[in-house]
Parts: structure tokens; sequence; C-alpha cells
């Protein structure tokens, strides 16, 4: 008889509150250790995690966080204390869902080449705000063989120390980057038809939604200049996209009416985009992806320009 499946849980947060009770009570029995990385919480989230019977490790805060850093902490706290198959990685505001695990766990056993099985990431409160809803629309993903995975994955352990890991120094993008790592070594990553996880992004400001668009323009650049060359051209497409609409096309119609007033007819061009992209993805949807270029484009050019300096960029959080 084959030994039995060992599956550990690394959940990393901050100051979840509730948020983090619900992650933790929602971790099935499947799987048999977890351990929670703190990030310098002030409330009581090392209490909770402890009393939840989770192994807990508190980040030392006097060196730059990442959440690449904090996930890799866990996952060296997790393959410390023993064999372990596979690793489901959560985002403490999140909670796993029914059955997600043993489905994931039996994906990875039947598909040997599979090195991360992820699944229908969906908002708690997706009609709250149309910023949750827009978040809701992005975990949407294709179903089937994937680039890449987001913050909550079951991974094959041997995979991901076969990689080094997750990229501490990146402040964002840090998950596509390792599936980019793991396909260069003929891993495969997957999404699979099957509920994972309920996230809740909590975002009421339209200023939340602007920083977590400004960070996502950065993860772009950042990622674009690591693996960009073929064939891999990881994000350069989406880097181009928003320095072309967020950058790009502002300054020529800015130059152009230093000449003549008549230039600022070019913005026009925003609408014409709206519209053609609602055809597809509806008003609302096409209205923020083009609007997000403009954060977008501010995250690339900020990487760029501290890229050119030397100096290192801290966190950009929305919450």
């Amino acid at each position: 008889m084959a030994d039995p499946i060992r599956i550990g849980a690394v959940i990393i947060g901050r100051n979840e509150g509730a948020r983090l009770v619900g992650c933790l009570n929602a971790v099935p029995e499947i799987v048999t250790r977890v351990v929670y990385v703190d990030s310098g919480s002030t409330d009581n989230s090392v209490q909770a995690a402890s009393d939840a019977g989770a192994e807990v490790v508190n980040l030392d805060m006097t060196q730059p966080f990442t959440a690449a850093r904090a996930r890799n902490a866990g996952f060296d706290r997790l393959i410390a204390g023993g064999p372990v198959d596979f690793v489901q990685f959560i985002d403490g505001d999140c909670e796993l869902q029914p059955g997600w695990v043993e489905t994931a766990a039996a994906f990875l056993i039947e598909t040997p080449e599979a090195a991360v099985a992820c699944g229908r990431r969906r908002e708690r409160f997706p009609d709250a705000t149309v910023y949750n809803r827009l978040c809701d629309w992005e975990w949407d993903t294709p179903v089937g063989r994937a680039k890449a995975c987001g913050g909550d994955a079951l991974m094959r352990v041997e995979a991901v120390q076969q990689v080094g890991g997750y990229n501490p120094d990146l402040i964002a993008g840090e998950e596509p980057d390792l599936c980019v790592r793991l396909r260069a070594k003929g891993w495969t990553v997957w999404r699979l038809d099957h509920e994972m996880t309920l996230h809740d992004a909590a975002m009421t400001r339209f200023g939340q939604w602007w920083k977590r668009a400004k960070r996502a323009g950065h993860a772009f650049a950042e990622g674009a200049a690591m693996h960009g060359a073929p064939p891999e051209r990881h994000w350069v497409a989406e880097t181009r996209r928003a320095l072309f609409w967020g950058a790009g096309i502002p300054a020529l119609i800015v130059l152009g009416a230093l000449a003549t007033p008549l230039a600022l007819l070019g913005l026009v061009i925003y609408p014409v985009q709206v519209m053609r992209l609602a055809r597809q993805h509806g008003m609302e949807r096409a209205f923020f992806l083009v609007l997000s270029k403009f954060p977008e484009a501010l995250g690339a050019l900020e990487y760029h320009l501290r890229r050119l300096t030397g100096k290192r960029r801290g966190l950009i959080e929305y919450k």
C-alpha cells in the first residue's frame, strides 16, 4: 500500500482579525500541519493562530517585508518539521472551500509533471463595491493548463524546492515569477474547475483600487525586466499596454496641445477604447480596464526609475 500523501499549509497575514480566524477554521483535516507567518500584527492574530493549533513564525520586521519572504519563511518551517509532499499556500484573508485540497491533491498525484494546482478564487462580497467586483472578475481565469497562479494554490514541495522558492525581493507578482521558473524546469501549472477560496478584498475606496493597480504596473515592469526575453515574454505585452495608454498617449496629447489646443481632441481615444472593450466586458469593467492603465503606467515608470537609481521600492499596500 502506498504511503499516505502528507499535506501542509502555509498561511501569511497581518492584522486580518476575524478573516484570519475564518481562514484557520476552514483548513480541512487532510492538512496535517499548518504554519502561520505573521508580519507585525498589532491585533490578536498570533494568539488566534496559536489557539487554532498552527505553528507561528513571527517575521523579522527589521528587514524589508514582502509576501514572498513570508511564504518562504513559512515553507522553510513546514519542511523543517518533517516530510511534506504538498503545501497549500493561503493568504490570511481567504478561506479554503470544502473539497478543494482533496481535489487538488488528487490531481497532483495523477499528474506527476504538475507542480501547481489552483482553482476558482471568489470575492466574498462582490456586490459590496465595484472594486470588490473587479477583483472577482480578475480571479476568473481560464480552466486548464496555465502560465501562473495567484497567492492561493496547492504546490508540490519537490518542485518548489527545486527552484528555490519565491523570490523574496519582489514586492508583487511573486507567484507568476515562481511559475515562470517552474515551467522553465519542465513543470506545469494548472487551473482546475473547482471552488478554491473565498477572498475578502475589503476595498471600499477609489484610492485603494488605484494603489492596487499601481502595484500591478510595478509587477508587470519588473516581471518583464526579469523574464521578458523570448520565448517567455513574461508580462511584456501588459507593460507595453500600460505605458502606451497610461503614459505615451497622454504625453503626446500634452506636447501637441503646446502647439495647438486641437490636440486635446485626441482624448476622445479613451472613450472610444471604453466602448470597444465594453462589447466584450460590459461598460463597468471596460471603464476600469482603461482607467487602470494610468496607475499601472505610474507603477511601471516608478520601477524603471528606481532600477536606474538603484533604490529599492517598499510595498504598495492598498489595505
